[in-house]
């Protein structure tokens, strides 16, 4: 995608809302939200009672049913036992061999302790489970695991014997057999066909079903003619069922635009748009054909963005008119909701084209907190509190039901308050037609008692059980988290008052609006260290200036040079990028055998003050320099580019790197070199120090030219050391750059210097100096035995060596492994920085069960990513 088309979608104006609000501050947002959410009290009141009503008959029905409620309660993962029961469910259906599933079932049952649950439940369903699972690890314990030996001593001998004696077999099978219960409780059938006959029993009850084809993001062109193929047939499966009801009454299909194209990003919008908008516009037209409703799932919120730019094309072409079944999902854990659904009013009625909205909590919080924290980025793109997003969610309701006339309204929700909170709202607004919506396996209880009032239509995956992980993991942590309404229901010990408690006081009642225990990502490290800022890849808003600032850096000239010439008139040669060999980056200066022996005599000169120095002051010096680094982030990001030849992508991260080295090594020099005063008789002072040695050679490569440079050199300097660094020959230019940096911050010039050479020069006129007591070396396996023993033969004491070489990095995959994951890790590991990182994947050993399967995944994964 050009610069050019990055311009114009971070300048949209119709989208700058959503900019704004991508990843505002929390506590501002929150004041704003409760102000658009508020209900007067005599409303809530009354709201209340019908909630209670909805769950004192929600917890009678579980008493009396059991269900998959109670057993999500009494497994949640806030325990040790219901986390082992997810890595079952995550792993055990898609192994095929017998001894991969024994070891996982063995190390999942055994060692947790299932009988302090049991008796604890009013449901049967449960209480049975619990008996299953302790007497399936003690079958499958040994004698002398403490499971085996406290847990009900009269069957041991028995269970014992019946291990023994081909135990774990029968464990398999019933365990297997109890996973694809599970398996079946979330998903309503293995085929099309077989969900659309087993759904008719309840469309008798009123209910309604939006079908999801089980599956993930599509990693190869071959995945997502897959599934394009699935929705195809699907369409037509449903259009025959639905029999002409309608998008709004008749059954319907959610569509993930992740499986429909392996490059569903915004670096590839260009591509996206035409390959993924043809595939769309066939599953539209035909939808439009069988008059049954099509909505756009919502996914991870970086792909939110390009999901409206598909959209809005899809309204431009007008395939959609004289049809009102083409919807999108809302997800009101994001902060951009309420713009969203103002963008998609501003969509309707630029384009005359009424949308159905599915207005959803949201799946994916887990994967946004995590990748924020990773990417280093401003905030988070969704609320870190769950009682928040009860609360944006009402507000969409409200936002919702004054665009009744654009939009056809779907409530997506498990929870009798916001059902009640939902009711009440579209009555006050006058909205007659809409629908609330649930999920397979997870609803059941609560409509049954409200949709003989008002439609629910049910979220219903289709798949087999080997498609089922992801869908289900999402399912356990949306709902096995004790935090959640499914999950504080079936808790009896919770009153009434606390389930259905205003979200909006609830929120008001907190000091902090932001989670106290979810800091935000530059406080990822706490007291420890500052987490280096990052830069959102996915919002042209936040990058595109940026590129276009080193877009203009890329006829910059740049000069290096050793820190100390002994000639004022030194010749220099021109310095060529590897991207283009045209492209001048500057000139460099090359050390002479007088240049190598000056630097030396200047550290040897400087260490006898240096050495002095306090921890307190080295650290400061260092933050100092991360906090430059950070600052001249533009500048450093193009060097990296231009003379580097890496992908923007790329640069950031080592950027990033080099500046945690620096905070890292600041605290470090804290921690290590205080005085440490030790125990001792009477009278006498027995005290601990570090200190440094005196002049350390630093010698870089080029493939991380600033990251393992300034690794290297901070690490020395932290802990006293004078340095004089190396730099490879072919980035030099940035290594000039980062001991500028090193200089402003504070260090004399004395202390760390830049010494551009040759390497036979180094290893003749530096390595050799008597002066020089310490090596840091990142490089080829064979130039560090030369250097070890050109170390060796000098005369004196050991000098030191610390040298991290090449390798022949290897994978080992079992069939226990996911194969999606798989891929994507040996992709990133092999290929990232073209594999040119020396903890690179060189070699991947697979288990020959599952080998045919990863290679064909991984063959079609590589292509999409080898074309423009």
């Amino acid at each position: 995608m050009s610069n050019s088309e990055f311009e114009i979608i971070a300048n949209l104006e119709q989208t700058k809302r959503l900019d704004q609000l991508y990843r505002q501050d929390e506590e501002q947002l929150v004041n704003e939200l409760l102000e658009k959410a508020a209900i007067n009290n005599m409303d809530m009141r009354s709201i209340q009672e019908e909630a209670i009503q909805l769950v004192t008959e929600l917890r009678k029905q579980r008493t009396t049913k059991g269900g998959l409620d109670a057993f999500m309660f009494q497994y949640d993962l806030s325990s040790e036992e219901g986390i082992a029961l997810m890595c079952l469910a995550e792993a055990l259906l898609r192994i095929p061999d017998k001894e991969n599933i024994d070891k996982l079932i063995r190390d999942k049952l055994v060692s947790a302790n299932w009988g302090a649950h049991l008796g604890k439940s009013h449901s049967l369903f449960v209480n049975a489970a619990t008996w299953a699972l302790m007497l399936t690890g003690k079958m499958i314990a040994q004698p002398h695991h403490e499971s085996f030996t406290d847990h009900g001593k009269g069957l041991t001998s028995a269970l014992k014997k019946l291990a023994t004696k081909g135990g774990e077999p029968i464990v398999r099978q019933a365990i297997s057999q109890a996973m694809k219960i599970l398996g079946k409780q979330f998903v309503m059938g293995r085929s099309i066909q077989e969900a659309l006959k087993r759904a008719r029993d309840k469309e008798a009850m009123g209910y309604r079903y939006s079908y999801d084809m089980l599956g993930e993001a599509a990693f190869t062109a071959d995945d997502a003619k897959r599934y394009l193929d699935a929705y195809v047939c699907a369409i037509e499966a449903i259009g025959e069922e639905s029999a002409g009801k309608g998008p709004f009454v008749g059954p319907g299909i959610s569509i993930k635009l992740s499986a429909l194209h392996p490059r569903y990003e915004l670096s590839k919008t260009k591509r996206v748009e035409t390959e993924l908008l043809a595939s769309m516009n066939k599953l539209i037209l035909l939808a439009k054909e069988k008059n049954i409703g099509l909505t756009i799932d919502a996914e991870e919120s970086y792909r939110l963005m390009p999901s409206l730019r598909l959209l809005e094309k899809i309204l431009a072409s007008g395939i959609a008119k004289g049809w009102d079944g083409l919807g999108l999902a809302v997800q009101a854990y994001q902060k951009r909701a309420l713009a969203v659904i103002d963008h998609l009013k501003f969509l309707s009625d630029k384009y005359d084209q009424k949308l159905c909205v599915r207005l959803v909590k949201g799946a994916y919080w887990d994967t946004e907190i995590k990748l924020t924290q990773v990417q280093g980025l401003e905030d988070y793109p969704v609320f870190t509190r769950k009682v928040t997003t009860d609360v944006n969610y009402i507000a969409c309701v409200k936002k919702l039901c004054e665009y009744k006339d654009s939009f056809f309204l779907q409530f997506a929700t498990h929870n009798a308050l916001t059902v009640s909170i939902v009711k009440h709202l579209c009555k006050q607004h006058h909205v007659e037609h809409y629908e609330y919506q649930c999920l397979h396996g997870m609803g059941d209880p609560l409509y049954d008692q409200i949709v003989s009032q008002k439609p629910c239509r049910v979220y219903a995956p289709v798949g087999s059980h080997e498609d089922l992980l992801a869908y289900l993991v999402r399912r356990l942590l949306e709902n096995g988290a004790n935090s959640s309404f499914v999950n504080r229901i079936a808790n009896d010990e919770l009153p009434l008052e606390s389930i259905i408690q205003s979200p909006m006081e609830k929120l008001k009642s907190y000091s902090s609006k932001r989670h106290p225990n979810i800091p935000l990502p530059k406080n990822l490290f706490g007291e420890q260290r500052l987490n280096s800022k990052g830069l959102d890849l996915a919002q042209p808003k936040a990058f595109y200036p940026v590129l276009k600032e080193i877009e203009l850096l890329a006829n910059k000239m740049h000069f290096a040079q050793p820190t100390f010439l002994e000639s004022k008139n030194p010749s220099a040669v021109k310095c060529y990028s590897p991207i283009d060999a045209r492209h001048c980056l500057g000139e460099i200066v090359q050390a002479t055998p007088e240049s190598i022996g000056l630097a030396v005599d200047k550290a040897d000169e400087a260490y006898q003050k240096w050495r002095f120095s306090d921890a307190a002051t080295r650290s400061h010096l260092l933050n100092q320099t991360a906090d430059l680094l950070e600052n001249n982030r533009t500048e450093l990001l193009a060097l990296l580019m231009y003379e580097g030849g890496k992908i923007l992508d790329d640069a950031v991260s080592e950027l990033r790197e080099a500046v945690d080295f620096c905070r890292y090594y600041a605290q470090e020099a804290l921690k290590h070199h205080q005085a440490t005063t030790l125990r001792g008789p009477t009278g006498e002072l027995n005290q601990l120090s570090l200190h440094g040695r005196g002049i350390i050679a630093c010698i870089s490569p080029w493939n991380f030219p600033l990251a393992i440079f300034i690794g290297q050199v901070t690490a020395a300097l932290a802990s006293g050391n004078c340095v004089i660094a190396k730099p490879a020959a072919q980035t030099t230019l940035i290594a000039q750059r980062a001991i500028d940096f090193l200089h402003q911050a504070g260090f004399a010039k004395a202390v760390v210097q830049l010494l551009p050479t040759s390497g036979h020069l180094v290893s003749e006129h530096l390595l050799k100096d008597i002066r020089v007591r310490g090596v840091l070396f990142t490089g080829s396996t064979e130039t560090a035995r030369n250097i070890n023993q050109l170390l060796a033969n000098r005369p004196g004491p050991i000098v030191p060596f610390v040298a991290e070489t090449g390798g022949q990095n290897a994978m080992i995959v079992d069939s226990s492994a996911l194969a999606e994951q798989v891929v994507s890790d040996v992709i990133t590991s092999a290929f990232k920085s073209a594999g040119q990182r020396c903890s690179a994947l060189r070699v991947l050993f697979v288990q020959e069960d599952i080998a045919d399967k990863i290679i064909t995944m991984l063959k079609g994964a590589v292509l999409p990513h080898s074309k423009t």
